[in-house]
């Protein structure tokens, strides 16, 4: 099936491929099936009684430990056939709880809640390595928000412009930052600007998959969440909104609630409808 994430919108969101049921594919089919349908990711569901699954993401290129927005899609696939409540989704990243709800007009709405995030320096070398390669200089960054890796599952570079013109103006070469980021292990960058004290916008470039540009990723959307409580940049309890996608025309929003604890995990929720 064909999904939408963090959009009740067709049009918007990040569109992820789901099968609910996957236990008869292997490791081939199962890249196979997510490079036909073509998305960033496709969400590979094996029940495991009750409401809990292991669940396995493929990029067309190859398989991804976690990904966000693949988890609401196949949360609200599910939930629109099954009924609304808990799951839980057993990850090669570790055991991420979803909650669905479905409103009255059908719309389904998922919140995932991260395994335990953490953040890393982002060594100088690199710093430099992804601000040449986007086109960025170190002047052009927020001073505010630190350069950081932020983890929630998988890694990311976290970037914040100083500008929403700066965030806007995204041209890389994809071979480049694409062979840096296998170097390192990181799944997408997270670039980021601050409208607000809890609005953000963001876009995710993410060669490893093949995607210039991601609509929305969760993953992303969590381990910011991290990133901004451990080094104090909110005050928790804290909820974020994150808007990404509109400067390629498919709108999303990622709610990010932020608690106390700092060994908690990082909710994210949004909305997934049919393609």
């Amino acid at each position: 099936m064909r999904y939408t994430a963090f959009s009740a919108d067709p049009a918007g969101g990040n569109p992820a491929g789901v099968v609910l049921d996957a236990s008869a594919l292997d490791d081939a089919a199962m890249l196979a099936v997510a490079a036909d349908v073509g998305y960033s990711e496709t969400a590979f569901l094996m029940p495991r009684g009750g409401d809990r699954f292991q669940v396995r993401y493929f990029s067309p290129r190859a398989e991804v430990d976690f990904c966000g927005h693949a988890t609401i899609a196949a949360a609200a696939a599910y939930a629109e056939r099954h009924g609304a409540g808990p799951l839980t989704f057993e990850t090669k990243a570790g055991t991420v709880e979803v909650l669905t709800r479905l409103a009255a007009d059908g719309t389904a709405t998922a919140t995932l809640t991260s395994v335990a995030p953490r953040t890393a320096p982002l060594a100088e070398p690199d710093l430099a390595a992804l601000l040449d390669v986007l086109g960025w200089s170190a002047a052009e960054l927020d001073p505010a928000l630190p350069p950081r890796l932020a983890y929630a599952g998988v890694w990311h570079p976290v970037l914040a412009a100083a500008t929403r013109q700066r965030l806007s103006g995204l041209d890389y070469d994809m071979d480049v930052l694409g062979a840096l980021m296998a170097r390192r292990g990181w799944t997408t960058v997270d670039l980021v600007w601050r409208e607000s004290a809890d609005v953000f916008h963001a876009r995710n470039p993410f060669p490893p998959g093949g995607v210039v540009d991601d609509p929305a990723t969760g993953a992303a959307a969590a381990a910011l969440g991290g990133y901004l409580r451990e080094l104090g940049l909110v005050t928790p309890p804290a909820t974020v909104t994150i808007h990404q996608g509109e400067d390629m025309g498919r709108p999303s929003v990622l709610t990010v609630q932020i608690g106390p604890d700092p060994g908690s995990g990082i909710a994210v929720t949004g909305a997934a409808v049919t393609m």
